[in-house]
């Protein structure tokens, strides 16, 4: 079983448009709705491949009440957590090329009082072992930069792997805490971590070496159309496959983290290289749809180990 925790969880409208006109009149031809938030498409992923997982998610209102039943119209479990204000809706625009433009709502600001019983449900989850707690996405007002600290040391006193997905202050305050299995940062959030300016792939190792080396096993960088990184104390690979056509991006770096924790046992090359196969399949997707066995593609990414550190980012390719 595979924990996911997403404090700041959405219902997301998706809206096909052969072309975006900005000020004018736009009429969508297809509407996706779906459950959504960083640790959600974590584990819908993981249980359309067959994996199990359940969401911790606060929710409140008649979109929070919608959302906990998409759940279980994809057959996932949940651990709902009462709040008082309404869970919030994202808004995605995707035009014929494959554009995506987002407006995601701020979320509800949570209490104390509801901070704490989110993370009380998260400990009743950790005493019951599961394989490892994903923490992801932004957090609502009120939750406290350091609440993905809170959620690591926690994990900690149980004994469980922690997987981090965030940005900014608060992934800082998790990393510079120390005790993590993974963070799954993409260049720009790493590059904001560091307070440096990320080119190269030696630019993305040495960074990452930097978060490894204040207490975190492993870092994920997701690079878009260029594939992954992956880096340990001891090594570095990339992974990446030819040029993809896509349908949505949205929450494909999701579902590579899904991927990542799916193969779990393998040798870390192997775990890239199933994190890149389920990254790209989702993004061939209309929406937050995440793939089925049939679609993930393994023999389309190509791995290499120890790649080139003068490699510019911008120039990886499959």
């Amino acid at each position: 079983m595979i924990v996911t925790v997403t404090p700041n969880p959405s219902l997301d409208r998706a809206l096909e448009v052969d072309h975006l006109a900005i000020g004018e009149v736009n009429r969508a031809h297809a509407v996706h709705v779906d459950a959504g938030g960083k640790g959600i498409n974590v584990s819908r992923a993981l249980v359309r491949q067959g994996i199990a997982s359940l969401a911790v998610l606060p929710v409140g209102g008649v979109d929070g009440a919608r959302l906990v039943s998409l759940l279980a119209e994809h057959g996932v479990p949940a651990a709902p957590v009462p709040v008082h204000g309404d869970t919030r809706s994202n808004v995605t625009l995707v035009d014929a090329s494959g554009a995506t433009t987002k407006v995601n709502e701020p979320g509800v600001p949570m209490t104390p009082d509801e901070v704490d019983a989110l993370l009380g449900v998260v400990a009743e989850q950790l005493a019951a072992g599961p394989a490892a707690v994903v923490a992801a996405g932004s957090l609502p007002v009120g939750a406290g930069d350091d609440f993905f600290v809170r959620l690591a040391a926690l994990a900690g006193r149980h004994g469980v792997r922690v997987a981090l997905d965030t940005s900014g202050t608060p992934l800082a305050h998790a990393v510079h805490a120390g005790g993590l299995e993974l963070i799954k940062p993409n260049e720009h959030e790493l590059a904001e971590l560091v307070g440096r300016e990320i080119v190269t792939v030696g630019d993305t190792v040495a960074a990452a070496r930097e978060a490894i080396a204040a207490g975190t096993r492993a870092v994920l960088v997701s690079l878009g159309a260029q594939g992954a990184v992956l880096v340990t104390a001891e090594q570095a690979w990339w992974a990446g496959g030819p040029p993809l056509q896509p349908a949505s991006t949205v929450g494909a770096g999701d579902t590579t983290l899904a991927g990542y924790l799916s193969a779990v046992g393998r040798e870390p090359g192997e775990r890239l290289r199933a994190a890149v196969a389920w990254g790209r399949a989702a993004v061939l997707l209309p929406g937050t749809q995440v793939p089925a066995p049939s679609q993930i593609d393994l023999a389309a990414v190509r791995l290499v180990p120890d790649p080139d550190p003068d490699m510019p980012l911008k120039e990886l390719c499959g």
